[in-house]
């Protein structure tokens, strides 16, 4: 069944707030660009710029652990690598992520912002054409919006799809029929996405994605009601091409 793009967001600084994109140019083996570009190292991570690896999140700050993240308001230029950190509608901070003096402002702040979540100074990561997702490959997520809908009908409470941090947004399919697509290729105009796997959840969905209160238990839920704990699809770009809100996407099997 054919879905459509509600809605593209990217996640410029792991753990930070989303960013709407209207449309995007995406590339083969590539995340959406500038998506989890950075991340900020909660303590010593080990992390080399020069030869980057995948690193669990649990190196990082995050919201799976620190909650306070989602009260920020955050923005990321791509021309100037300038990241705005807004705290109660004011500029907490501000800085250029290519330079130290720039760095060490973000820095500063989220030493006194996180500090009682920290296990040594915090330090914003990045390494060029390295992505600090959730997995290791390079893969754009996706939620489709009727899957949440029956996990509101079950917490009995609106569930922001915000929650699920995801790239891609897609109504008109189905509750659960993303995982029918598993091994698929979705086609969005030129742009092919090869289906790899589910998203099993983590606390970080329980965190209400604007003001940073923990008020729900999303994969318990899940596991009680639907006998797991996935929501969302990782794909791979195959082919690229540039895509848009309101894109139709048509799904083929091609094993």
């Amino acid at each position: 069944m054919n879905g459509r793009i509600s809605a593209i967001y990217r996640y410029p600084v792991k753990g930070l707030s989303p960013e709407p994109m209207p449309q995007v140019t995406l590339s083969p083996g590539q995340p959406l660009p500038s998506d989890r570009l950075y991340a900020i190292e909660n303590g010593p991570s080990g992390f080399d710029p020069t030869a980057p690896v995948y690193f669990p999140k649990s190196r990082f700050l995050m919201l799976m652990r620190n909650e306070r993240l989602a009260a920020l308001d955050t923005h990321f230029d791509d021309n100037t690598h300038i990241l705005t950190v807004r705290l109660n509608g004011e500029e907490a901070a501000c800085g250029d992520l290519r330079i130290t003096s720039g760095r060490a402002a973000i820095e500063s702040f989220f030493a006194t912002y996180s500090g009682d979540e920290l296990r040594g100074p915090p330090k914003l990561l990045q390494a060029d054409g390295h992505s600090f997702s959730d997995v290791a490959a390079k893969v754009v997520s996706i939620i489709n919006l009727a899957s949440v809908a029956t996990v509101e009908g079950v917490v009995g409470a609106p569930v922001d799809p915000l929650r699920f941090r995801a790239n891609l947004y897609v109504e008109d399919w189905p509750a659960w029929n993303e995982f029918e697509l598993l091994g698929q290729t979705l086609s969005i105009g030129d742009t092919r996405l090869k289906v790899m796997k589910g998203i099993v959840r983590c606390a970080a969905t329980n965190v209400e994605p604007r003001t940073g209160i923990r008020d729900m238990e999303i994969p318990n839920t899940l596991m009680q009601a639907f006998g797991h704990m996935d929501c969302g699809i990782y794909a791979e770009v195959v082919a690229g091409g540039k895509i848009s809100a309101g894109d139709t996407i048509l799904a083929k099997n091609e094993n």
